[in-house]
């Protein structure tokens, strides 16, 4: 009987040794399994945290040279693609648009030739139309023919896809925002020698120009009209306060605008690795105000992101949470002193969607 028993046990205890060996494997298989992902995760985040701080240090270059504002676009929009964007069809799509508005300009005739900006009054207007409208041009080679650019109403505020803010989504696409249209604009202008100038609204980026006979004026590209300041001042969400103070419907230098594409680079940043705590968006968003003091975007997203920093300092109890705190509020207030106010989406979308024709600046529907 004792035998039997401890042949019982002998059994139950080998079984025993055999699960517990069994478990073992299946644990230290999925401990590294779980390990060796978590190791990838970090190894990759780190890779896109150097290609970020790559494209950081070329738009401060950049924006420290006043150089090219095309530069400083594909810098931005190559790092969210862990630089694997083409710049040779970045040119190529680019060189095509610029042939096409050089070839466009050559038909376009204007009342008052003898004007001493006049052509560069004829370069703006050809780039307005070969983005806006179908456009048929032939050189001694070649015809040319290129549909309009359109509104991207499915995600305009790149919700869904960050890379519907892109020049180059817009390139490949023929569908963009304010944001990647303006840009493609002032892209545009730069490489056929047309001054222009980008501008800001409540959630909107727009062109100003400037004309000798007629003085300054609106390029709306997402209606393909030419708006009146006093229409966008009533729909636009804009107070008399933030017009004083330069916060909307000022122009931006081009070294403003080469710094503005890092709260671009910024943006991408906190959707691609969620990190507001180790300095970088902060980083871009005073590289912005150091050329832009004013700047509503950068102001805004800095002290969203202090009050998350903020927020887990104070959980933590770190000593440092009352500085971030002090400086948090300080971009809050500055922001109320400058008069900003937040345009709701849904109204917005109606802004888009209004017939921008009616209130046209009637000086500038008499010259296309």
């Amino acid at each position: 009987m004792k035998l039997i028993l401890v042949r019982e046990c002998n059994i139950r205890l080998f079984f025993l040794k055999e699960k517990i060996t069994l478990f073992l494997i299946v644990f230290f298989l999925c401990t590294s399994m779980i390990s060796s992902a978590s190791c990838d995760t970090s190894i990759s985040r780190d890779i896109s945290q150097i290609f970020y701080q790559q494209a950081f240090d070329s738009i401060v270059s950049e924006a420290r040279t006043n150089g090219m504002f095309k530069n400083a676009i594909y810098f931005c929009e190559n790092a969210f693609y862990q630089n694997k964007l083409s710049r040779n069809k970045f040119e190529k799509d680019l060189g095509i648009m610029r042939k096409l508005v050089k070839l466009y300009s050559n038909s376009v005739f204007l009342i008052n030739e003898h004007q001493a900006d006049s052509v560069n009054n004829k370069l703006n207007l050809s780039l307005f139309h070969s983005l806006c409208d179908t456009v048929y041009c032939l050189d001694d080679l070649n015809a040319y023919a290129h549909l309009p650019f359109q509104y991207n109403f499915i995600d305009p505020f790149a919700k869904q896809d960050w890379s519907n803010m892109f020049v180059t989504k817009l390139l490949a696409t023929h569908q963009g925002n304010c944001h990647s249209l303006a840009y493609l604009y002032k892209i545009l202008a730069d490489e056929i020698g047309a001054k222009c100038w980008l501008s800001l609204a409540p959630n909107h980026i727009y062109i100003r120009n400037y004309s000798d006979d007629i003085g300054w004026y609106n390029t709306e590209l997402t209606s393909a009209s030419f708006p009146t300041d006093a229409w966008l001042m009533m729909t636009g969400y804009i107070s008399p306060q933030a017009i004083r103070s330069g916060l909307y419907m000022d122009t931006l230098s081009n070294q403003q605008s080469i710094a503005l594409c890092a709260l671009d680079l910024a943006k991408e940043y906190e959707i691609d690795t969620h990190n507001y705590y180790d300095g970088f968006i902060i980083k871009c968003c005073d590289l912005v105000l150091l050329y832009h003091s004013i700047n509503p975007m950068a102001l805004l997203l800095k002290a969203e992101t202090l009050k998350k920093v903020y927020i887990k300092q104070a959980k933590e109890k770190d000593i440092l949470s009352q500085t971030t705190y002090a400086e948090m509020i300080k971009s809050y207030i500055t922001l109320a002193k400058l008069g900003y106010r937040e345009m709701p989406e849904k109204m917005y979308q109606e802004w888009i969607t209004g017939n921008h024709k009616k209130y046209e600046n009637k000086k500038m529907s008499k010259k296309h």
